[in-house]
């Protein structure tokens, strides 16, 4: 049984969807849809960007977004997913994939949720940091015995936990982490504390804008990441869309619960190979790929 992921927030690289765009006329009409609906052209941004210019959320969010859905669509009939899932960010693109939600208003959706983001991201300076080589209780633990916001924020594969908070509490809880025995406890380049409490303006914004979007009936089930667990009901869906923001991301127990229900290769759509490497990581023999056209 196949299973589809699609990647978040930090796959994107100068010249996302470029080859796409030329190569087929399909694709070419869904990125210029995109220009006319975000009100800037997105697609320079993509093809000739730089990193600086492809970082910030309201380009990032979008762009792997658009290069994971016009991909899913180009591949035409032989996209033909028995599961879904997406990392953060990718869970929208998911979304769209398997028709819960239309290409236009999955595109809305991101880029709201990126516009809002980047102003909780302003309103309060915070950060996230990869913990690696430690027991995921462990630094549940460590987290909670600090008297300031950091919380486990995206549970990637075994050994590996990104933790979210405010800037203060994620130096705090470095130390201590290696302290403990982390491989490596590195702060990232990232604009804010995704998935942690200080989200909770955007969670807000978003909740609106979701509960004013009509949402279908899928053609698979979608593993979402708050919940890890497959859904198929649009109400649950879009409840669980809504928690995500503040709620942290259970890749580990998503690619476990995929397994378990029977999916016996991924294969990933979108930029990059991330996802892949998560899988390996958690069984290095289970059958992955990049979306072939």
């Amino acid at each position: 049984m196949k299973a589809y992921v699609f990647p978040g927030q930090g796959a994107q690289f100068s010249g996302m969807g470029k080859e796409l765009y030329e190569g087929f006329e399909l694709a070419e009409e869904l990125f210029e849809k995109a220009n006319d609906i975000l009100g800037f052209r997105i697609t320079d941004i993509m093809f000739e960007g730089t990193a600086d210019e492809l970082k910030e959320t309201k380009v990032t969010q979008p762009a792997i977004f658009l290069h994971s859905v016009v991909l899913s669509k180009v591949l035409g009939d032989s996209f033909q997913p028995k599961m879904v899932a997406g990392h953060s960010l990718g869970e929208f693109s998911a979304l769209v994939a398997a028709s819960y939600l239309t290409f236009d208003d999955g595109l809305k959706l991101v880029s709201q949720r990126a516009i809002a983001m980047q102003k909780a991201c302003e309103a309060n300076p915070s950060t996230m940091a990869a913990i690696l080589g430690l027991e995921d209780e462990v630094v549940e633990q460590i987290c909670n015995s600090i008297d300031k916001v950091v919380v486990a924020a995206n549970y990637n594969c075994p050994g590996q936990l990104v933790i979210s908070g405010s800037n203060e509490a994620i130096a705090e809880a470095c130390i201590k982490l290696n302290e403990a025995g982390a491989r490596r406890a590195l702060q990232l380049p990232v604009g804010g504390a995704f998935h942690s409490p200080l989200m909770e303006p955007a969670r807000v914004e978003l909740e609106t804008a979701i509960n004013n979007t009509s949402f279908n009936e899928g053609i698979c089930p979608v593993y979402q990441n708050v919940t890890a667990s497959s859904v198929i009901k649009p109400e649950e869906i879009k409840g669980n869309l809504v928690k995500q923001l503040t709620a942290p991301v259970r890749w580990t127990q998503s690619m476990q619960a995929m397994i378990a229900d029977g999916a016996t290769s991924v294969t990933e759509i979108g930029p990059g190979k991330v996802l892949q490497g998560l899988f390996k990581k958690l069984d290095r023999d289970f059958p992955t790929e990049s979306a072939a056209l």
